[in-house]
């Protein structure tokens, strides 16, 4: 049985350029650092970066976290030098995160030149060609771990206002694709970040209204971010005790044989239920 993927309620993410912001990050409590080789890191010093970055996995101690690194995109000359760098790195790299993935032949080109390394890949939906193929690109490889929603691209691509817009509503329709493609293929889905550094009324909102459709937890691009989303996508010792239970009683019915249905609480226990209490134990950083 594969294990289940680590907790992203709260995931950070942070610049490849800035050294000093990088040595402090695995201390800053974050279920997931999320480096940055895209976004954050001009033209000029994409190789510059890249380096940066690689020292860092080998350097560091990732120990109290997990560690992913967001690639360039396909469509730019510095993706294969980035997967290619990190595919060799080794080390603590947990997976690659690849930007504006807009069909299953991105994130499969991505998946080849990994080869036999190790790291899994999440895949950023965040163009409107991408929402629309998310089901295909769910279902692109099996080293896929997350479906993860860009709303700041995801605006420019669609046209609409700033992501950071009062009105948490303008995305449930993306939330809701993206996290039905990710269900579908066993995948986790994150909501993207909330485009400001504050924790403020919006913030709390946009994160309440991501877990409540379904989500797993969300980028955070502040540290002050990171233990208010913690607390948000945690779920409840009542939820907790039930998954516990659930795994327990699966586990007692596999050494007896596995004969007859399973049942707790009146409820028949299935595949689907045990992928879901997993998922609830995920959450609150536990192992099965």
């Amino acid at each position: 049985m594969t294990p289940p993927p680590p907790a992203r309620r709260a995931c950070l993410v942070v610049p490849g350029s800035a050294p000093a912001k990088l040595a402090k990050a695995p201390g800053l409590g974050a279920d997931e650092i999320v480096i940055d080789l895209e976004d954050a890191v001009l033209p000029a010093a994409k190789d510059e970066a890249r380096a940066v970055v690689v020292a860092a996995l080998a350097e560091l101690d990732w120990s109290g976290t997990t560690v992913s690194v967001r690639v360039n995109g396909r469509a730019t000359p510095w993706c294969r030098a980035d997967v290619e760098a990190l595919a060799a790195a080794g080390g603590p790299l947990r997976s690659i995160v690849l930007p504006k993935a807009e069909s299953g032949e991105d994130v499969a080109f991505v998946a080849e030149l990994l080869g036999d390394a190790p790291p899994r890949l999440q895949a950023l939906v965040e163009t409107a060609a991408g929402v629309l193929r998310a089901p295909e690109i769910a279902a692109a490889s099996e080293r896929l771990e997350a479906l993860v929603v860009g709303y700041a691209d995801l605006a420019v691509s669609l046209g609409r206002t700033p992501a950071g817009a009062a009105d948490v509503r303008m995305w449930d329709a993306v939330r809701e694709a993206v996290l039905l493609a990710a269900r579908a293929h066993g995948l986790q889905a994150i909501d993207g970040p909330y485009l400001g550094v504050a924790v403020d009324e919006a913030f709390v909102a946009g994160a309440r209204r991501a877990r409540d459709q379904g989500c797993d937890g969300k980028w955070a691009i502040h540290p002050a971010q990171v233990e208010p989303l913690k607390a948000c996508f945690a779920p409840s010792e009542a939820e907790v005790a039930h998954a516990r239970a659930v795994l327990g009683a699966l586990a007692a019915a596999e050494r007896d044989g596995g004969q007859g249905a399973v049942a707790l609480d009146g409820q028949m226990l299935d595949e689907p239920v045990r992928l879901a209490a997993l998922r609830v134990l995920a959450r609150a950083g536990e192992a099965a």
